[in-house]
This record gives C-alpha cells, sequence and structure tokens, in this order.
C-alpha cells in the first residue's frame, strides 16, 4: 500500500509525521511506501520578505524523509502549487495512493492549514481513504492525541452501499485493531430488530478476526449521537463512509461526515464511494 501524507510544515504536521507509533500502525495494516506533499498556496513566493520558505521547506521534507526511512519505509516528496485539496486529490490519483493521511491541527508561516477548510473539502471531495490524524491543540510543541491509530475502532453505519465499503476497510485495519464499536443511529420509523440483526451479523465477522465488538443502536441527531458513543468509548479512531445514503435515512452524507472530522476528539478515517470510470 501507498500512503500519502500532506504536510504544511507546521509543528503539528511534523508530531503526525514523525510518531514512530503512528508510522509503526501504517506499517501494521500494509503501508509500504510514503509520499510527502507540502501544497504552497498560489500567493507566497520565493522573493517574498521575512522566512526563507524554500530553505525551510526543503530541510523540513529531507528531515521527514530520513524518518520515515529509518521506520522501514521508501519515501519521496512532492512540492506542488495551488489549492491543497485540488491538489492533494490530484497527488493521490498520480501516485495511486492507497490513503491520505493529514495531521489535524496544523498552521505554519505559510498559511497554509490542514484543518478547518482543508480537512473539510478533503472529506468532502477525497478520491482515497481519507486518515485525520489528530493532534494537541494550544501548545508549541504538539503531540499526536491518540499514538495507536487503529487499535479501538469506532464504525457508523447507515447500511448503504458506501458504508459497507468503509466496514471492508477491516480487512486491513484488523491487523492494527483490537476493539470495535458498531454503531446505527436509527431514524423514528426503523424496525428496531433489523438494525441489531445486521450491526450483529457484522459484529460476528470481526470477532472472527480475534477483534473484541460491540453494537450500538442510538436514536436522534447522526452526528451528535455518534460523538457521544465516541465521548463513552473513547476510540483512537471512527470510521465511516465520506457519502452514504440509506432509505432509512441518510446518516454518512456529506456533513455528517464533515461534522464528525470538526468536532471529534479522536482520529477520523473516511472511506470515499468506489469511483466510476
Amino acid at each position: 500500500m501507498r500512503a500519502l501524507c500532506a504536510t504544511d510544515l507546521s509543528a503539528a504536521s511534523e508530531a503526525a509525521i514523525e510518531n514512530e507509533t503512528c508510522l509503526a500502525c501504517l506499517g501494521r495494516i500494509g503501508v509500504e511506501s510514503i509520499h510527502l506533499v507540502t501544497v504552497v498556496p498560489s500567493n507566497v513566493h520565493a522573493g517574498m520578505p521575512g522566512v526563507n520558505f524554500e530553505k525551510r521547506r526543503t530541510e523540513s521534507l529531507a528531515r521527514y524523509e530520513r524518518v520515515i526511512q529509518r521506520a522501514g519505509f521508501d519515501t519521496e516528496s512532492h512540492v506542488v502549487r495551488g489549492t491543497p485539496h485540488r491538489r492533494i486529490n490530484g497527488l493521490a490519483e498520480t501516485v495511486h495512493a492507497d490513503l491520505t493521511v493529514v495531521g489535524s491541527r496544523g498552521q505554519s508561516p505559510l498559511e497554509n492549514r490542514l484543518i478547518g477548510s482543508t480537512a473539510r473539502n478533503l472529506a468532502r471531495t477525497t478520491v482515497v481513504p481519507l486518515l485525520v490524524n489528530r493532534v494537541e491543540r494550544g501548545t508549541e510543541t504538539p503531540s499526536v492525541v491518540r499514538e495507536h491509530l487503529f487499535k479501538r475502532v469506532l464504525f457508523g453505519t447507515d447500511f448503504s452501499e458506501n458504508a459497507d465499503r468503509a466496514f471492508d476497510a477491516f480487512s486491513y485495519l484488523r491487523h492494527a485493531t483490537e476493539e470495535a464499536t458498531l454503531v446505527h443511529v436509527a431514524s423514528p420509523k426503523d424496525d428496531p430488530d433489523q438494525p441489531r440483526e445486521q450491526l450483529e451479523a457484522l459484529a460476528t465477522q470481526l470477532e472472527q478476526w480475534d477483534i473484541e465488538t460491540a453494537i450500538e443502536i442510538r436514536r436522534g441527531d447522526p452526528a451528535r449521537e455518534l460523538l457521544a458513543v465516541e465521548e463513552a468509548v473513547t476510540p483512537t479512531t471512527i470510521l465511516l463512509g465520506a457519502r452514504g445514503r440509506s432509505r432509512m435515512r441518510r446518516l454518512l452524507l456529506g456533513s455528517v461526515s464533515e461534522d464528525i472530522v470538526a468536532r471529534a476528539d479522536a482520529n477520523v478515517y473516511l472511506v470515499p464511494p468506489q469511483r466510476t470510470s
């Protein structure tokens, strides 16, 4: 597998990229090579006064590459110019990435933020699975919030085709997953027995992989209920379909996954729909 790691060269991005435990987790799910990308905003130019952007960028990327190579990965760096989420998506396609990784609290002198609008835009438009890796807020030397990326997974499903596609990610995440909580947020008109039977069938599959699994059925606002379960079970990562719809309820459609990206404390792993040619 290939991972594309986006960085704005901030302390938060550095914490996400250089954390040995996070790198080990990527290795356990089958990642063998990591492509680093930094996007230079169109309004930033080499001759601008202040920070020597070119020198800092070169030195930072070289340091990141050394750390990643020591962890056993092949690496390659890319510097591109333009709108961050568009260039990140474009490069993910170009290098045939299997997932994209962004740090969740990035801010740099380049004024390029990998949270807020960019992360939300990626949540809407990502062409490959997207891992939003949480980093501490409000500190000059941040650390990642939950190092063991996939150890405890909260999976939200509306039983749509894309939710099923997200569940299929367990085929490789299982190598790093010990516990899972499966959640469905039901509508008032749902048959109470049907979602339980569906969740139990999914739980049986995970338990065959020695993943300790619990199920929850909630009613109410999907994002609010998923966040409530997150608070109760403290997963390391929330797994969702980036876009999904079902006859029962549009659970994971657009704004809900964006809401989770913006508000959750855990890492978030979003799986987009199968692309049609």
